[in-house]
């Protein structure tokens, strides 16, 4: 006798065609939010950097654009003046930078502390960075006059004599660095205080338990554990630091001589003398330069905090 064996029928039923069908085709909704940001995008960025790629080519007016190749960047790295705006770029931004990781993390580490008064050093440090730039470069600039200036009248009542802070050559461009880093370093030390407070107490209870000083504690817990803070200082300030204008020109417009031009001065003098195409070049150099550098510093930061 032949035994028919029932399979078990599938309890679950297949969804019919139309909800098929349904889960197939993806909304469109959340595409509609994005377009906005997609013709922003365009119109302000991608519009006029291409078209700034095309116009460094050439030797333009508002009536008339004359192709001229690769003649503007030629000129650019071989005039004293335009050079010498690009060396002083990266002395400025790399400076400036440094200088803002170190003074941020040594006063995120003194505002986490149990000191008194903290909250209104917190604010103190803070508030250069709400102020104008444009104003800040105007109060240093009388502040550091070599002859009248408050900063060389102080240091004259202890028997030193100042520098031109702003006159001397040699001293132009770090004075300037140093304005930039007392007017930025609010937001650096915002940064690490904020990286600072999320650490887990745990941490420095153990190392506490373990017998460990202030030094192991701050180079074994905190200085590996606000690698993000740091990253993002880093970043930002370099950043800053490369596209600095504003403080230059309210103190210096890039002088004495050219001792204190960067790039963006130097453009800036271009547009005013009516070389547009040279002008834009140097604009399309400051944004290889900026990129250049920026995409691989973020690319090894972030590859070691993930490492970490």
């Amino acid at each position: 006798m032949t035994t028919i064996t029932e399979r078990p029928s599938d309890t679950t039923a297949a969804p019919p065609p139309a909800a098929r069908r349904r889960r197939r085709i993806k909304s469109m909704y959340p595409t509609w939010f994005y377009i906005p940001s997609a013709v922003l995008y365009v119109v302000l960025f991608a519009v006029p950097t291409f078209a700034s790629f095309y116009f460094s080519l050439t030797r333009w007016s508002l009536f008339d654009v004359q192709f001229i190749g690769f003649e503007n960047f030629v000129t650019f790295f071989t005039e004293p003046m335009l050079f010498q705006g690009l060396i002083n770029t990266f002395i400025y931004g790399f400076l400036t930078s440094g200088l803002k990781v170190v003074f941020g993390l040594a006063l995120g580490i003194l505002l986490t502390g149990s000191i008194l008064g903290r909250g209104y050093l917190r604010a103190t440090i803070f508030f250069p960075v709400l102020v104008s730039t444009i104003g800040v470069g105007i109060t240093f600039k009388v502040l550091m006059d070599p002859f009248d200036g408050l900063i060389n009248k102080t240091l004259a009542t202890f028997g030193v004599e100042g520098p031109g802070w702003l006159t001397d050559p040699a001293w132009a461009l770090l004075s300037i660095a140093l304005v930039d880093v007392w007017k930025g370093v609010g937001i650096a030390t915002l940064i690490y205080i904020a990286g600072i407070v999320a650490i887990p107490q745990e941490y420095f209870e153990a190392a506490r338990v373990d017998g460990a000083g202030g030094w192991k504690t701050f180079w074994n817990i905190t200085l590996p554990l606000v690698r993000p803070a740091t990253a993002t200082v880093v970043l930002l300030s370099l950043i800053g630091g490369l596209r600095s204008f504003e403080l230059i020109w309210a103190m210096t417009r890039g002088g004495p001589g050219f001792s204190s031009d960067v790039i963006a001065s130097v453009i800036y003098k271009q547009y005013q003398a009516g070389f547009y195409g040279l002008s834009t070049a140097g604009n399309v150099v400051l944004f290889l330069i900026v990129t250049a550098i920026i995409v691989p510093i973020f690319y090894v930061l972030n590859r070691r905090q993930v490492e970490a």
